[in-house]
């Protein structure tokens, strides 16, 4: 994608009126060419779906987390009523027939697959390493609009049902200082659907759908990721999934600031060493990506919004978990996580009430400042 950079242009409104200068810049096809400091540069409250405007994933690959579930470019998986998004999780089966999953075969063409890693653009189902069972959406801006230093207000509502997890996030336009996380992410919210999930380890914190997080990832390598340094999170019930929340996230050339309903969850500077002090990598013998660049570094180039619903996978839902409705069916990482999920649909199927709207992702309306 050919990269246009917009830089605010001030232009005097009137003898009493000027544009007041903003850091912010943007870039897509449908950024604003022009705009002051506290300008709406970017909305989107789905009166319509503009799938200009939204650019989904296509692939089986299960992506950073290894998901069990295919994203695509569906209107049974993402679609628009009555002014909300929905991103839904329906069964391949269900499109393709009985067994297609551990039979089929399904191979998306070059140019729509947008990751074919792990099978993601062909694959072969088998018993033991089935097609994804569940196909869903990720749905994203990298096209239309990016942003850097802003606030970005986002409301939704999360999804009920055991092992479905929602994320409202960016991502970089660009990988200026490498592969994940090396060029950074930034997580808005992120929820799972269990009803009745906690973990053991910290008193029997609730983990599902009362529990939601904002977190930052930065690091040299895959393996050296500082987020633990730079994640908050909120508990309440009823849960994110009951009804409509507004996150937000503050982003400034000096800090990041997390919201939810107006509460404030924590903020992040990178402090004089920035995000390579603050991870605490200088252990690691590896070279600092962002040696040369600002303090906000990787936080220091444009980002753009993803809304996704995920199934499963080997990251996501850990196996020290314990979950109220039923054992988790499947062990992370043992070869035959997806496989094991799918034999266990008896267990979480009947939760996600499939002739509802009780397991999708909805998304009222998002919607980016300039400082």
């Amino acid at each position: 994608m050919k990269r246009l950079i917009f830089v605010v242009l001030c232009i005097a409104l009137s003898s009493t009126n000027a544009c007041n200068p903003t850091p912010t810049t943007v870039v897509g096809t449908h950024a604003p060419s022009t705009f002051c400091s506290g300008d709406l540069i970017f909305q989107e409250t789905f009166d319509t779906f503009d799938v200009n405007k939204w650019q989904h994933g296509v692939t089986m690959s299960g992506l950073g987390n290894y998901q069990f579930n295919w994203i695509v470019n569906d209107r049974n998986n993402s679609y628009v009523n009555n002014g909300n998004l929905h991103i839904r999780p329906t069964l391949t089966d269900d499109k393709f027939g009985e067994n297609f999953v551990t039979s089929g075969t399904v191979e998306i063409p070059e140019s729509e697959c947008t990751d074919a890693n792990n099978w993601g653009c062909k694959k072969t189902g088998t018993p033991s390493n089935p097609i994804p069972p569940i196909r869903s959406a990720r749905i994203n801006t990298f096209n239309s609009f990016g942003f850097k230093y802003g606030t970005l207000e986002i409301r939704a509502k999360g999804p009920t049902g055991d092992w479905i997890g929602s994320s409202l996030w960016l991502l970089p336009i660009e990988k200026i200082y490498g592969g994940w996380p090396a060029s950074g992410e930034i997580d808005l919210m992120e929820m799972k659907g269990n009803t009745d999930y906690w973990d053991p380890a910290k008193d029997n914190k609730h983990v599902g759908v009362e529990h939601m997080g904002s977190t930052l990832h930065f690091g040299p390598s895959s393996v050296h990721d500082g987020w633990a340094s730079a994640t908050y999170s909120k508990n309440q019930h009823p849960g994110f999934d009951d009804d409509f929340h507004v996150y937000k996230l503050v982003w400034t050339k000096e800090f990041f600031q997390f919201y939810v309903d107006g509460i404030h969850l924590g903020s992040v500077t990178p402090g004089p060493g920035g995000f390579w002090a603050r991870g605490g990598f200088g252990w690691t013998g590896l070279p600092n990506p962002w040696a040369n660049a600002t303090i906000m570094a990787p936080f220091d180039n444009e980002f753009g919004i993803i809304l996704s619903l995920g199934v499963g996978g080997n990251a996501v839902f850990r196996d020290s978990y314990v979950n109220g409705n039923g054992a988790k069916p499947w062990v992370n990482n043992s070869g035959r996580s997806m496989a094991d999920f799918w034999i266990g649909k008896s267990q979480w199927l009947p939760r996600w009430r499939m002739d509802t709207d009780h397991s999708h992702l909805q998304v009222d309306y998002v919607r980016v400042w300039a400082l």
